[in-house]
């Protein structure tokens, strides 16, 4: 059974920084690319950023690009979503999931397991 947990959500005033985690297990976490979504209130799910199977590649959505990081530890099963610079858009729950394929994808249909969310909140 694949299982993937977040944390580091909080709450964090705005041009703050905050870095979320995503540990997997249940599947061969190295083969698979990942990616974080988030929804606001109100709002549909949107892609915020994937990473391939490697590490070597990355896609952004245009709201966090330069802004947000994602990375990976095949050796922990983990990936990261580091965020500075937060602004109040950025407030919804996060959540991270596995990719269907090794290759990267902003798409929601290629995502096949998701977490539970952690919620991220940016005061102004």
């Amino acid at each position: 059974q694949v299982q993937l947990v977040e944390s580091g959500g909080g709450l964090v005033q705005a041009g703050g920084s905050l870095r979320l985690s995503c540990a997997t297990s249940g599947r061969t976490f190295s083969s698979y690319a990942m990616g974080w979504f988030r929804q606001a209130p109100g709002k549909e799910r949107e892609f915020v950023s994937a990473i391939n199977w490697s590490g070597g590649t990355t896609l952004y959505a245009g709201s966090v690009k330069g802004r947000f990081t994602i990375s990976r530890d095949n050796a922990k099963n983990t990936v990261y979503l580091q965020m500075n610079t937060l602004k109040p858009e950025d407030t919804a729950v996060y959540y991270c999931a596995v990719c269907k394929y090794s290759s990267i994808s902003g798409s929601r249909s290629t995502y096949d397991y998701w977490g539970q969310g952690t919620q991220v909140t940016v005061s102004s």
